[in-house]
C-alpha cells in the first residue's frame, strides 16, 4: 500500500538501504493547514522503513528546522539524499533561512550512526551557489534562488559528487534550468563546479538522481508543464512531470532525448525516484500530486516496475 499518513501530507522523498531494510525519508506537513500550498513553509523530514517498499513502519522524525534564527535551515528543511561513508550515515538536505523567507537555498548535512538519530554538522551550510555559473536571487528573473535537492554519490574518480536543482546565470529566464554540481573528498569541504548538465527546455530540473541501468546512466529530474520553457510548450502538448537525461558516465556528458516516465494515475506522480528492489528489479516511485478535480493527495506511491526498451528508453510497466 502507498505511504499515506492520516494527519500529514508527504511529498519529496529519498532512500537509504541498510542490509535488507529500505529507509525512506520524506518531506511532511500537517494536514490541519488545510491549504497544501502552505506545506512548504511548515515542513519537517519524516522517516519510515520497509523490507518490500510497500508496507511501511513509521519511525521518529529525522530533521526539523533549527531554532536559531540565523541558522541556514531556520525556516525550512527540504529535499536531500543519504550516503554512507566510513561507518557514518550522511544526510544532505536543503535549508531555507527565516530572515530570507527561504528564497535563498543552501545545502547542509547531518550525520547518524543508526539512521534514527541525526546531528547537524557544525560547518553548515556546506554547499552554496557560485555566481560564476549559477543564478543568484533575482526576483525579476525567477521566484527564488534555486540550489536544492542535493543528490550525493561517489563516482569512479573516488570523489563524492553532489547534484543540485539549479539555474544558469545566463540565457532566457524560463529556460535556465541546469543540474548544479559540486565535489568533495571528505563530504565536508566542497568545491562548486560548472553545471553537470544543461537543458534549455525547462525552468528547473528538480530532485535530480543518477542511476546506472543496463550500461547507461539515467539522470532523472522533475518539472511540471507550468515550468516548461515557452519554446518547449509551443512544440509539445505533453504534460509529463518526470523526465530524464542519458549519459555513458555518471559524470556525463548527458543528453536530453525527450525521455519521460509516464504513469496512468489520475493524480500524476512527481519527484520521481528510481529504486532497485530486493528482487533486483528497478522501480519508480513518486508522490501523488493534484488530481483532475484539484485535490492534492500528498501520499507516496507504491513501486511501479521500470524496464529499459530496445531503444534504451525507460518504460513504466
Amino acid at each position: 500500500m502507498a505511504l499515506a499518513l492520516t494527519d500529514k501530507w508527504v511529498w519529496d522523498f529519498w532512500f537509504a538501504r541498510d542490509g535488507e531494510t529500505f529507509h525512506i525519508f520524506y518531506l511532511q506537513a500537517d494536514r490541519a493547514l488545510q491549504d497544501p500550498d502552505q506545506r512548504h513553509w511548515h515542513v519537517s523530514i519524516g522517516h519510515a522503513k520497509s523490507t518490500d517498499l510497500t508496507n511501511w513502519t513509521i519511525l521518529p522524525d529525522a530533521i526539523r528546522p533549527a531554532t536559531e534564527a540565523e541558522a541556514f535551515d531556520s525556516y525550512t528543511t527540504w529535499t536531500g539524499s543519504v550516503i554512507r561513508h566510513d561507518g557514518l550515515w550522511y544526510m544532505f538536505y536543503t535549508g531555507g533561512k527565516r530572515s530570507e523567507d527561504a528564497l535563498v537555498q543552501r545545502v547542509g548535512a547531518a550525520t547518524s550512526t543508526d539512521l534514527i538519530t541525526w546531528h547537524k554538522v557544525a560547518e553548515n551550510p556546506l554547499i552554496e551557489a557560485d555566481p560564476r555559473w549559477y543564478e543568484l536571487l533575482d526576483l525579476d528573473a525567477w521566484h527564488d534562488q534555486a540550489w536544492r535537492d542535493p543528490w550525493v554519490f561517489r563516482a569512479d574518480d573516488g570523489l563524492f559528487h553532489a547534484l543540485m536543482t539549479a539555474r544558469s546565470k545566463d540565457g532566457v529566464p524560463d529556460a535556465r534550468g541546469v543540474i548544479g554540481h559540486a565535489r568533495s573528498a571528505d563530504l565536508k569541504r566542497w568545491e562548486v563546479l560548472p553545471p553537470l548538465a544543461e537543458c534549455d527546455d525547462f525552468g528547473y530540473l528538480e530532485v535530480p538522481q543518477i542511476e546506472q541501468i543496463g550500461g547507461r546512466y539515467y539522470l532523472l529530474f522533475s518539472c511540471p508543464r507550468l515550468y516548461y520553457s515557452e519554446a518547449r510548450k509551443a512544440r509539445t502538448s505533453t504534460r509529463a512531470n518526470i523526465h530524464y537525461l542519458v549519459g555513458d558516465s555518471a559524470l556525463g556528458p548527458f543528453r536530453y532525448e525527450g525521455g519521460a516516465l509516464q504513469t496512468d494515475h489520475d493524480a500524476p506522480l512527481y519527484s520521481g525516484k528510481l529504486i532497485q528492489g530486493a528482487d533486483g528489479g528497478w522501480y519508480l516511485m513518486g508522490f501523488h500530486e493534484t488530481d483532475s478535480d484539484g485535490t492534492f493527495h500528498g501520499i507516496i506511491s507504491d513501486p511501479i516496475p521500470v524496464n529499459v526498451d530496445d531503444g534504451g528508453r525507460l518504460v513504466c510497466n
